[in-house]
């Protein structure tokens, strides 16, 4: 699975809290962004999940 967050970002950082060792948030652009090209399997379910709860919808996913 691939994600990448979109700039519709508000930057509420609820991906941070919710996966952190995915989702960091990047002061300069005061957007979260994704660490990995692939992220692990073992946070699958949590990317998902903070995709499904994002309110502005930023964070696609590819399967």
């Amino acid at each position: 699975m691939k994600a990448r967050v979109t700039s519709q970002c508000m930057g509420d950082r609820n991906c941070n809290k919710l996966c952190p060792e995915v989702f960091k948030y990047d002061e300069d652009q005061l957007l979260s962004v994704v660490q990995f090209d692939v992220i692990p399997e073992k946070y699958e379910a949590l990317v998902r999940q903070a995709a499904e709860e994002c309110g502005a919808e930023a964070i696609e996913l590819e399967e």
